[in-house]
């Protein structure tokens, strides 16, 4: 399935929710699991030290240093598993990425508040790639506030196996967030791969 573009004023947000297969998605899943050293970071959030609500890790390219959240983050090494889901992201996205942020969402408390990734080491405007593996978690976008478009808020079913890329001048003018859930839910892998200017 192509990837389809969302009626989202001042952004470009497309969407492919059969990007992987089950199986690959399952083999990925399993994979990366494994193979990543998965860290619990601590950030400072209204001037409090807490630990963020989800699992992380960066990998990319020799130099593709990333900052936020008072966090400064060295890559590790790109992993087989990661290099070949890379490849196929660039080629879908019809652009290359040096790095890649990792989020393992463990159950359904585990969550990422609103944020834009608009960091300067990103640039003007980014292109975020987003793949989704495991559980389907909602994922939530709003317009900045005082910045963004009056529009109502956005709220999507992101299965997993599918391709988000946010692009153009969607960081400067939406704001998005995976909100916690009640529900029973298993774990969710996120990746989110960008271009990271040395």
């Amino acid at each position: 399935m192509p990837l389809t573009l969302l009626p989202l004023p001042a952004a470009e947000v497309l969407l492919n929710p059969d990007f992987l297969a089950p199986a690959d998605a399952a083999h990925y899943l399993t994979d990366l699991n494994a193979a990543i050293a998965w860290r619990q970071e601590p950030i400072r959030l209204f001037g409090k030290e807490v630990l963020q609500p989800r699992l992380t890790a960066w990998h990319g390219d020799e130099g593709a240093a990333y900052q936020y959240s008072g966090l400064r983050l060295s890559p590790a090494p790109w992993t087989p598993a990661l290099q070949a889901l890379r490849q196929r992201v660039e080629q879908a996205a019809g652009t290359s990425f040096n790095s890649v942020l990792l989020n393992l969402y463990r159950s359904g408390q585990d969550s990422m508040g609103w944020h834009a990734d608009d960091e300067p080491e990103l640039g003007p405007e980014p292109v975020i790639a987003s793949v989704s593996i495991g559980s389907a978690r909602r994922f939530r976008l709003r317009p900045r506030p005082g910045v963004g478009p009056a529009h109502p808020p956005l709220t999507l079913e992101l299965p997993g196996g599918s391709l988000l890329i946010m692009r153009g001048l969607t960081q400067r003018n939406w704001q998005h967030a995976v909100p916690k859930t009640a529900q029973a839910v298993g774990p969710r892998l996120n990746l989110t791969f960008r271009h990271v200017i040395s």
